[in-house]
């Protein structure tokens, strides 16, 4: 869900020619091989979807750096999305919040893609075990949703967007979306009060680049070239923030480089001020259960906004830094509760998608 972005600008491709690395740029595995990936992962299921089709859709769902931390476990009638530990991020996310938000976007996908396919059903969060979420469902009519055919268009879109307020109407359908038990979501349209959470996102973005672990942490999830990101199928690709690629062994020093806090804060900002609206998702309690509904929230809000022709980026770091996360929630007046995530929104450019590893490696057996 934790989108992060790499200010690495043109100054850097001269740079990069001056000490003879330009043509290892260009010979870095091409963004059409890329593009290739990214769009197999999106191929529309038949209409006798499979276990497979919809974990393929459930995979397209919001996660944080595209870190992917679930594990489909397939049963009669049924599949458990459980936690990937393997991929949970410590430093940005050490209770992992972010994580069973992240199970919680997977499991609206497959319930919206598994009723539209003929496979109406319920996900529920079982805290027996391995805490997981349980997808139970009976073969039926299909039923179809506007946000079906978004689950293969969206993307969160990282960047400036053009400042277009959205309608009232459109407004009151993305409310309606997000309407889901236990999560309340908190429209901003206000221009002071979106650039008042952007101060916030600042504060947040600020004490993150302070804190040199987070930093190694958000580095090790980076792919700075198509090669690096076909590798892996997962993490933040350079091109998906509309930055250029670089080699392997230059583009973490470029960020070092070029990543500083003020610039950080000053793209964000930028990013904030230039958003239609913030959306706020606030859950009635701090734990796994809330947090997966706070997923499901989120990501059928995302779906809505695709629907609509609008596009959509995270920006969490004010929920991610404990103390602002305070400041927010007395900002926004929701008592003790949490806020779990924050997403802009608003009228934007099509930007290259992220890929997703093959289903093959997120099915596992009891």
């Amino acid at each position: 869900m934790n989108r992060r972005q790499v200010l690495i600008g043109g100054g850097v491709i001269v740079g990069a020619a001056v000490v003879g690395v330009g043509a290892e740029v260009v010979g870095m595995g091409g963004i059409s091989e890329y593009d290739a990936a990214a769009a197999s992962a999106r191929v529309a299921v038949p209409a006798n979807a499979g276990v497979n089709d919809l974990v393929r859709l459930a995979t397209l769902a919001a996660n944080s750096h595209n870190t992917q931390p679930w594990q489909f476990l397939p049963g009669d009638r049924r599949i458990d999305i459980r936690p990937d530990v393997s991929r949970r991020l410590s430093a940005v996310d050490p209770d992992d919040h972010h994580l069973f938000c992240s199970l919680g976007c997977a499991a609206e996908n497959l319930a919206i893609a598994a009723a539209a396919t003929g496979h109406k059903g319920e996900a529920r969060f079982e805290p027996a075990g391995v805490s997981s979420v349980v997808f139970e469902y009976a073969d039926g009519a299909p039923v179809a949703s506007p946000l079906f055919p978004a689950i293969l268009t969206g993307q969160s879109t990282r960047a400036e967007y053009d400042g277009r307020a959205v309608s009232a109407n459109d407004l009151a359908t993305l409310a309606a979306a997000a309407t889901v038990a236990g999560v309340e979501a908190i429209l901003i349209t206000d221009r002071k009060r979106i650039g008042e959470i952007g101060d916030l996102t600042v504060a947040g973005n600020d004490a993150q680049m302070a804190d040199a672990a987070f930093l190694r942490e958000l580095k090790s999830w980076l792919r700075f070239n198509p090669r690096q990101a076909l590798a892996t199928a997962d993490g933040l690709f350079s091109a998906t923030n509309g930055n250029p690629s670089l080699p392997t062994w230059l583009g973490p020093r470029m960020f070092d480089l070029i990543a500083t806090p003020a610039s950080e804060s000053r793209k964000y900002a930028a990013q904030v001020r230039s958003s239609a609206g913030i959306a706020v998702f606030v859950s009635e309690g701090n734990d796994k259960m809330h947090w997966v509904q706070a997923g499901r929230a989120a990501q059928r809000f995302a779906l809505q906004a695709t629907a609509l022709g609008l596009k959509h980026a995270f920006v969490n770091q004010t929920a991610e830094v404990p103390a602002v996360r305070a400041q927010l929630a007395t900002y926004l007046g929701v008592g003790d509760r949490r806020p779990d995530l924050i997403m802009r929104f608003g009228y934007g450019p099509d930007m290259p998608k992220s890929l997703r590893r093959p289903v093959e490696q997120v099915l596992v057996s009891a």
